[in-house]
């Protein structure tokens, strides 16, 4: 079973949930371990407020710039992608699953990355290659409930 869905949304905070109930309902539909749906919609709205707060200028006309969501359920594993238009990650960053954000307890900011790695089995956080903006993928390993309508065989 493969199902893959790319969202183009407007940097608005009314994008995150909008894209955090698409992929749930696809979870739900596939028979994905509600679990395992929970931990990824909420890593997916980490990264979808990380692009909304710093994916790029606001335009000309008061019309803020898009980021792109995509999807992916192929066989035993989610993989996702949040990508912006924005500065980047500052020195471009890169930042693999072995858990090295860290953030500070206090901070007003700085949790949502940590919180990506923590929900999900692989991580890589960078800059697009050759050009401007952030890119944060993340996969985990599906779990399935016992009457999954499409489980990977």
């Amino acid at each position: 079973m493969s199902i893959w869905w790319s969202l183009h949304l407007r940097r608005d905070a009314a994008s995150v949930p909008l894209a955090r109930r698409l992929l749930l309902g696809t979870m739900e539909t596939a028979g994905v371990d509600p679990d395992v749906s929970y931990d990824l919609s909420v890593a997916l709205s980490e990264a979808c407020a990380n692009a909304v707060e710093h994916g790029g200028d606001i335009t000309h006309g008061g019309c803020s710039e898009a980021y792109r969501v995509t999807a992916y359920l192929d066989g035993e594993t989610c993989r996702i992608e949040v990508a912006d238009s924005g500065p980047g990650f500052t020195g471009g960053r890169t930042v693999r699953s072995d858990r090295s954000v860290h953030s500070d307890t206090y901070a007003e900011q700085g949790r949502g990355l940590y919180l990506i790695q923590e929900l999900a089995d692989h991580v890589h956080i960078g800059n697009k290659p050759g050009r401007s903006g952030a890119v944060v993928s993340f996969d985990k390993i599906l779990k399935w409930r016992k009457d999954a309508p499409l489980m990977a065989v």
